[in-house]
């Protein structure tokens, strides 16, 4: 194969490494070229060239995620590799980040002193469009509320080298999917739905704003060796059954930790029946069982959607490369799971975890065994899991049943378009009109009430009540931030079924409505094109490049401002041990980073650490009286909210630790619940089990994440304990910490501590972040 056929020219932003490989903004003919980016080659033939080198080293088959990671690794000739053990020092492509995460990961970037980004990197702004009224006038009030940030986020990336999508461009995922995510591409990204770049065969994965800045910074990106769960799929999709119901079927065969540590690598030949977006659905929800990443085989499928989005040249290379971008015959994997598509049927997840499988089959009789209303009070479509042109329009597809028969949704609709490319094609293709026909309304191309961004006005908060979503999380309280609000996710399909019903125990397989004459009828399965027979159309041109001299930029951030606050360091570990440090919160049960660091109206605070630290536990439950945001105060013996009582802890210079359960921190990428703790005083995160992200965030910020070695250890820690952790001058990889527990009636006891901290991640707690860390290293 001749290797000019595996180089073709591609974007950059400023990057140090020739092979690095980055992604074209494909513009539409019609729109100004100003979306493109300068030349830069991707070279497939190193990565093949790294895969030959691990291969010969391991002799044996690869699985597709091997191929990928090995194929981007910094030393491929001395790492170790071994699954779920030795950390892998990696090469990613590219950076991408929202603009909530994106502040905080700006300001960090900023802190290191380093003049440009090293490899291609941009800031999506999706996340502060609050859902209100509808698209455009929530836009144009949210870019007046957000003037001071998106000036920041675009000023900064200026400066700095990193690309900008204005507000309204669209949620990150869908844009990644639709410019910068191809076949074998290892892209990082600052939220926890990153993996939806799967769909295209790369891998794309979630983490915190400190490992962007290390990628930025052109420091190779560290990763705990995934283990790898094969999903083996065979039969075809048909009729109801979509993509969404197979991660659905995952998420109930794995639970919400089942995938912590693991890559989750689909293939079998009913790979072949599921769509690039829908292949992109299944990766993107894969964040809800705790994986690393998701990613499927390069197919046609995918080539199909590289050539409807402009990119006929990564297409070409692609196939040229596809013997590197599916698994080897023969491969291991770690678990398989077997799912025969032929046999799925649609259901819904929840409510209040997004493992809990109901199909529509069992629904009315689970909601009337369990006490969930039946009610449906509003269906939401749309958002970063299920936006696409192919999903518009087979919900579509059921409102144009609907207003035939001459009825309107019976319960709230809202639709969210994933891009200004999705909003503008389904505009034009008549589409939005027939949502807005129905009585649906079309919101802004941005996250939304998926995130909590939803100013919800139809029920009083702690009113019980049910809604149904085609999003990916359903944590209480996430959506609306009403806590009795039970929210189910399950296909776009089934949530406009459902409107029309207005009944969550509705099965659109056998269920009739009745017609504005009176008629019974049952819904034809859905249809809708995977790819518009006319071409995207692109809509507005909402990128901006970072200009090739950035000299004249200037990224202010007043001192006085509530939203924006410049970073000082943490302090340097003093060389001893961690002693009689109070329990700040015994947490019972689940704790994810929504309990840890709300979103909703919280966001507006995202890059001000001291403000939005105001938020720090808010939704944990306190095991000593069942109640969120009350602890006492074991200075004062009063009771007070959990920030305020960590902040008087503080400014006594007493050291706290938090004590959790299982899958600590599961949920969102976002750092702050991470760095909160770390500003407020906490020094040691002490649980059953972490989600991995969140792990990794604690670790990046100076702070102390163990896990009990015997579990059961749990119930021996008293919500007014004094703690000590003990021997940190021999602080060693593989090593359990030494936790000495003195309760309050004098009596003492002593348990052990695990942690997954290889050498360099101790030197980020001995510096006290790896900030620091990266900081010292430049000095020498």
């Amino acid at each position: 194969m001749a290797s000019i056929t595996r180089l073709i020219s591609l974007p950059r932003a400023t990057c140090s490494r020739s092979f690095h490989t980055s992604m074209l903004v494909r513009a539409h003919p019609s729109v100004a070229m100003s979306r493109l980016e300068p030349d830069k080659t991707i070279n497939y033939n190193k990565i093949e060239e790294n895969i030959g080198v691990v291969k010969n080293r391991l002799k044996r088959p690869l699985t597709l995620s091997e191929k990928i990671l090995y194929g981007h690794l910094d030393n491929p000739l001395e790492q170790d590799i071994v699954r779920g053990e030795s950390y892998l020092r990696l090469r990613p492509d590219r950076v991408a980040m929202q603009d909530a995460t994106a502040q905080m990961a700006m300001l960090q970037f900023i802190s290191s002193g380093l003049p440009k980004v090293a490899v291609p990197s941009t800031i999506h702004c999706d996340h502060l469009i609050q859902a209100q009224i509808g698209g455009d006038k929530d836009l144009a009030r949210a870019k007046d509320i957000n003037a001071e940030v998106y000036d920041f986020l675009q000023t900064a990336g200026a400066k700095y080298g990193v690309g900008f999508w204005k507000p309204g461009s669209g949620i990150i995922h869908q844009i990644i999917l639709e410019n910068y995510a191809f076949p074998g591409v290892l892209l990082i990204g600052t939220d926890s739905h990153t993996p939806n770049g799967g769909g295209l065969g790369g891998l794309c994965i979630g983490v915190g704003g400190a490992d962007a800045v290390d990628v930025m910074a052109d420091i190779p990106w560290e990763l705990k060796c995934p283990e790898v769960i094969g999903v083996e799929l065979t039969g075809e999709l048909s009729g109801w059954a979509s993509p969404k119901d197979v991660i659905l079927k995952v998420a109930d065969i794995l639970t919400v930790k089942g995938g912590t540590g693991a890559i989750v690598e689909y293939h079998g030949p009913g790979v072949d029946s599921i769509s690039c977006t829908g292949m992109g659905t299944i990766c993107n929800m894969g964040a809800e069982i705790g994986a690393t990443t998701s990613v499927f085989p390069y197919n046609k499928r995918m080539k199909d959607y590289l050539v409807a989005t402009n990119r006929q040249d990564v297409a070409d290379a692609a196939t040229s490369m596809q013997e590197h971008l599916v698994p080897d015959e023969g491969a291991h994997y770690d678990r398989l799971i077997k799912i025969n598509l032929n046999e799925l049927k649609p259901a819904l997840n929840g409510p209040f975890t997004p493992d809990l499988y109901n199909p529509c089959t069992d629904m009315r009789a689970n909601a009337k065994k369990n006490g969930w209303p039946l009610e449906v009070k509003v269906g939401l479509i749309g958002s970063c899991t299920n936006s696409s042109y192919e999903d518009m329009g087979r919900s579509a597809n059921i409102c144009k049943q609907a207003r035939d028969k001459g009825i309107t949704a019976k319960s709230a609709f809202t639709i969210t378009p994933g891009s200004e490319q999705v909003r503008a094609t389904i505009e034009r293709d008549g589409y939005a009109q027939v949502f807005r026909d129905v009585g649906g309304v079309v919101l802004a191309n941005a996250c939304g009430p998926c995130i909590g961004q939803w100013d919800r006005k139809d029920v009083a908060m702690g009113e019980k009540n049910t809604i149904v979503t085609s999003y990916n999380r359903n944590f209480t309280g996430r959506n609306d931030a009403n806590p009795a609000t039970h929210a189910f996710v399950t296909s776009p399909e089934v949530v406009t079924a459902m409107v029309f019903a207005g009944d969550l125990g509705f099965n659109p397989e056998v269920d009739t409505l009745t017609a504005a004459d009176g008629s019974q009828f049952k819904f034809e399965a859905p249809t809708g094109d995977e790819l518009p027979a006319k071409g995207f159309d692109p809509g507005e041109d909402t990128y901006q490049h970072p200009p090739s001299n950035s000299d004249a930029v200037s990224v202010n951030v007043d001192p006085s401002s509530n939203r924006l606050q410049l970073l000082e360091p943490f302090d340097t570990w003093n060389g001893k041990d961690l002693k009689d440090m109070a329990v700040l919160i015994k947490v019972k049960g689940k704790c994810t980073t929504d309990h840890i660091s709300m979103a909703g109206p919280w966001l507006k605070y995202r890059g001000h650490l001291d403000n939005i630290s105001n938020n720090m536990l808010i939704g944990a439950i306190n095991i000593e009286n069942e109640k969120a945001n009350t602890i006492k105060n074991s200075l004062t013996g009063e009771y007070g909210g959990v920030p305020d009582v960590a902040r008087h802890y503080k400014a006594n210079q007493l050291n706290w630790v938090v004590v959790g359960d299982e899958n600590y921190g599961e949920g969102s990428s976002r750092e702050h619940a991470a760095l909160e703790p770390r500003h407020l005083g906490g020094r040691a995160i002490i649980v059953k089990s972490f989600a991995r992200i969140h792990e990794t965030n604690l670790k990046k910020q100076g702070l102390l994440p163990l896990t009990f070695s015997n579990p059961s250890d749990y119930d021996k820690i008293q919500p007014d304990d004094k703690i000590s952790i003990v021997g940190l001058n021999s602080f060693t990889p593989g090593k359990p910490l030494e936790c000495v527990l003195n309760h309050s009636n004098g009596s003492s006891e002593s348990i052990l501590l695990n942690h997954t901290f290889n050498q360099p991640q101790i030197e980020w707690f001995q510096a006290g972040s790896a900030l620091n860390r990266m900081k010292m290293m430049q000095k020498s």
